[in-house]
């Protein structure tokens, strides 16, 4: 019999019962601290990744961060489930919207800037969160990774209200070889690639470092997959340049005219009759080097958006300028600028002028922005700030697409396909132009409200992209600049400086092929919502009973790892047993 005296040590099955709650506790609150610093690490990277996303844009211009960046978010969000990733997604989106779209602010001050940065960050939030939940089995997953970001940059350009497409991955690419893939299936194939890429950069890394552990086999599988991965990065980052951009076609001569503003801001056109006269000086000059033969005969000319903000169908004064103008040139002219209807309202508009005709036709502005020319809700938004009556009246929107049919000097026929400021950044209005026949793509706008900040230099690299996306050269005209001549093949010409008066010209193609983007149409983008659902349905499928068994094998050894691995296999073979 075994008598133990009081005071004496405990056996030692019984010491080990008593402390075994210590150590589970200890264990515990070591996981949580592991788990938040973790995290804290994942953050760090997440805001990283999205202020490399800001240097792929102009005016930075480094497009390769941008694969660079979906690779650290890839790898972020790998793993994390749904709640984690809309965490990290919220941050990569905030770190990258909020300097990119700084320019929304400039002259109305931060609530505006900050509202749109953030709403479009909740949509890489989203994003995160999808594939956070897709990839939690830990692995990264490149063609989940690609397809997310597809369907959800798809889904901020629709929403809300209409969508604000600004900042699409694609638009990152204009001087790299990802971007001329734009021809074969637009920006969602571009940024599916893009994405891609930098996915499987992820994926290698997640193998080099897996190269590090475990057994000799699974070194050496590693380290192959991690070469695999390599080699279809290599490959897709010169992709690009196995696609043709043609330049031929018959040529047309085009003149842009910037006429400047009095002062840059929201009062630019507080002189509106100053920024009228300007845009006609300026024509007016180009029109005495024509005369003199220093300069070839233009067959077209365009004003940009706002340049007459008089309404010159129902000011005499305005109308005299501009058939004045018209007169001289001698061909004719597209003029941008606001009309007084329909009753109580605006319309955003491009009128074309013809000699000895007047105005022979108009195109309204389809998709008017939202809170900068209309307001939308406007008194649920009144609640929230009294600003939004700055916008006194709203700009109406147009329902048909803009085709100017005029005539060459060679014999050729002008179809200029319209788009007026942010419409360029819309895929189906620049596509519907290119469809109903248009050879040529006119983009006019006005940056005199957005100052001197990388708005302007945004805006232009869309043009140049669509430019390659439909094979059609661009006449991108502001008021204020950048504005450029840009070649199909996305080549810009005769950039100017922001707020200076100045005049392009120069011979453009124009070109009747439709690319393969513009036959696909939004094909592409419905085949990654297609393929995107048909992943969710399998990732939700319910486990069977092996891998359940797996999963909590990896659960127990994850959360247990001093035990015994015999208790592992006995507490996982329990499991089998009961399922049986």
């Amino acid at each position: 019999m075994n008598i133990r005296p009081p005071g004496a040590t405990p056996l030692n099955g019984t010491a080990s019962a008593m402390a075994r709650p210590g150590r589970i506790a200890a264990l515990l609150i070591g996981m949580r601290y592991l788990r938040s610093v973790v995290f804290l690490c994942r953050s760090l990277i997440a805001l990283l990744a999205g202020g490399l996303m800001f240097l792929a844009f102009p005016t930075f211009n480094v497009w390769v961060a941008a694969p660079l960046s979906t690779a650290a978010l890839a790898l972020v969000l790998t793993g994390t489930g749904p709640r984690r990733g809309l965490v990290l997604g919220l941050i990569a989106g905030s770190s990258f919207f909020l300097p990119s779209l700084h320019w929304s602010g400039i002259y109305v001050g931060p609530v505006p800037w900050v509202a749109l940065s953030l709403l479009e960050a909740l949509f890489l939030g989203l994003a995160g969160a999808l594939y956070g939940w897709l990839s939690r089995a830990g692995a990264v997953r490149p063609v989940a990774f690609a397809l997310v970001w597809v369907v959800v940059e798809g889904l901020r350009s629709r929403t809300p209200y209409g969508g604000f497409p600004w900042l699409k991955l694609a638009f990152s690419q204009a001087d790299s070889p990802f971007g001329r893939l734009v021809a074969i299936g637009g920006t969602p194939f571009v940024a599916f690639i893009v994405a891609l890429t930098g996915a499987l950069v992820g994926r290698c890394v997640q193998h080099v470092l897996l190269a590090h552990r475990g057994t000799a086999v699974g070194r050496h599988t590693a380290r192959t997959r991690a070469v695999v991965a390599l080699g279809a990065v290599a490959g897709l980052s010169v992709s690009g340049y196995a696609v043709a951009l043609p330049l031929d076609g018959p040529t047309a001569r085009l003149l842009g005219v910037q006429g400047n503003v009095p002062q840059p801001g929201l009062d630019f056109n507080a002189e509106r009759r100053a920024v009228l006269d300007n845009h006609v000086e300026a024509t007016l000059r180009a029109q005495r080097d024509v005369a003199s033969g220093r300069t070839p005969r233009p067959d077209l000319v365009v004003w940009p958006e706002n340049a007459s903000d008089i309404d010159p169908l129902r000011n005499a004064d305005a109308r005299s300028l501009i058939d004045g103008t018209v007169a001289a040139l001698g061909v004719p002219l597209i003029v941008g600028g606001l009309l007084e209807e329909p009753e109580d309202r605006l319309s955003n508009v491009s009128l074309l002028f013809e000699p000895g005709r007047g105005n022979t036709a108009r195109y309204v502005k389809q998709h008017p922005v939202p809170f900068a020319e209309y307001i939308p809700n406007r008194d649920f938004w009144r609640t929230f700030s009294k600003q939004v009556d700055l916008v006194r009246r709203d700009i109406v929107a147009g329902d048909t697409t803009g085709i100017f049919t005029t005539a060459a000097a060679g014999g050729s026929q002008i179809r200029a396909g319209l788009a007026i400021c942010f419409e360029v950044a819309y895929d189906a209005l620049m596509r519907d132009a290119v469809e109903q026949g248009a050879n040529v793509l006119v983009v006019q706008t006005n940056n005199a409200t957005f100052g001197f900040t990388a708005e302007s230099a945004q805006q232009l690299a869309i043009s140049r992209i669509r430019a390659m996306e439909f094979g059609r050269a661009v006449v991108h005209i502001s008021t204020v600049g950048q504005s450029a001549l840009i070649k199909p093949d996305g080549t810009a010409t005769q950039t100017t400086a922001l707020f200076t008066q100045q005049v392009i010209q120069g011979d453009l193609p124009l070109r009747e092929q439709l690319t393969l983007a513009a036959r696909l149409g939004d094909l592409p983008e419905w085949s990654a919502v297609l393929t995107l659902a048909a992943l969710v349905a399998w990732s939700s499928r319910p486990l069977s009973r092996q891998r359940r068994a797996i999963e909590l094998e990896t659960r127990l050894s994850r959360a247990r790892p001093g035990e015994n691995n015999a208790q592992h296999a006995r507490a996982s073979g329990r499991f089998r047993t009961s399922h049986e």
